[in-house]
């Protein structure tokens, strides 16, 4: 790529060029990206810390907070550093970087929301046999799973880019480095390459979304005939995940699965499946909790109560 390529910097338009505007958005992102951190964090280290947080269901929760905390540090740090430069920029090889470390933590995320999709859907309609089909190995096994397809993807769209010659102009309309902004700067025919892309992306979203929904079918089949209170309760913890699927998946299959084109709405887009999912997670899945955040009360020194009824 190299040989190729007389670009050796790209240049980030951001969000705006009004200075008023930039110390908004720096503002902002660096409360929203100390929040992130905090929140994941802190459900990363009840987690581990807890021992009554042992289930199959807390410890995937632990990697998807961990996973969101590196997935938004791709790009926040990077947003908010610039927000008090004037020019933006990053080198060619650290833009085909960000990429890889983008999607590497995305596609796991993915994986990983549809590895707890299929433990939601063994503990309501298998119950009797939940503990042996969901052991510590299997666990381990689907995270594994999980950031090893998260890799792959990763890889693939990365090999994809470094393949493309880059001979200017060498500006794009957003604030992080993506395969559709990039790929608008190459200076050859990136129609194959696009329709590669669109296979890679594409497939995974459609077949984990299609996981998804088949797990919450059979779900909601089977909890026609479960007690008002249990069906209650399994609704309530299937909401939280659907609501973190919701807030990932729609924002995503926006951007992604579609022609390679860029559209002025990206940018606003982008930051729901950045920083406004992860951001949310911990909100989403500890405070309506109880069982986490009495872990979290006895993980910071003080004494929880459980409340049998708010489980």
């Amino acid at each position: 790529m190299a040989a190729a390529s007389n670009v050796t910097e790209i240049i980030f338009l951001g969000f705006s060029q009004r200075q008023n505007l930039q110390k908004v958005v720096l503002v902002t992102f660096l409360l929203m990206y100390t929040a992130i951190v905090l929140g994941n964090g802190l459900m990363v280290a009840t987690v581990l810390a807890s021992k009554g947080l042992s289930s199959p269901m807390y410890f995937f929760l632990g990697y998807l907070s961990l996973v969101e905390m590196c997935y938004c540090s791709v790009t926040a740090p990077k947003l908010i550093f610039d927000s008090w430069r004037k020019r933006k920029v990053i080198s060619l090889h650290g833009c085909i970087t960000q990429i890889f470390f983008l999607h590497f933590f995305g596609g796991t995320e993915i994986f990983l929301l549809t590895a707890m999709a299929y433990d939601r859907y063994v503990a309501i309609c298998r119950p009797l046999r939940y503990t042996a089909i969901m052991s510590p190995r299997v666990c381990g096994l689907l995270v594994g799973a999980a950031w090893g397809g998260g890799l792959l993807h990763s890889a693939g769209q990365a090999f994809l880019m470094f393949q493309l010659p880059f001979c200017g102009p060498n500006t794009i309309d957003h604030y992080f480095c993506d395969v559709h902004p990039v790929l608008k700067l190459a200076c050859s025919d990136t129609f194959l390459v696009s329709l590669l892309v669109i296979a890679n992306g594409g497939s995974i979203s459609v077949v984990s979304f299609a996981g998804l929904l088949a797990s919450y079918a059979l779900i909601l089949h089977s909890l026609r005939t479960h007690a008002a209170g249990a069906r209650r309760r399994a609704l309530s913890t299937c909401a939280s995940h659907l609501a973190v699927v919701a807030l990932f998946f729609i924002p995503c299959s926006f951007v992604y699965m579609r022609p390679c084109v860029t559209l002025p709405a990206d940018k606003v887009v982008a930051v729901f499946y950045t920083v406004v999912t992860p951001l949310l997670n911990p909100f989403i899945y500890s405070f309506r909790n109880t069982e986490v955040k009495n872990a979290m009360k006895r993980l910071m020194g003080r004494k929880g109560t459980w409340d049998e009824n708010d489980r």
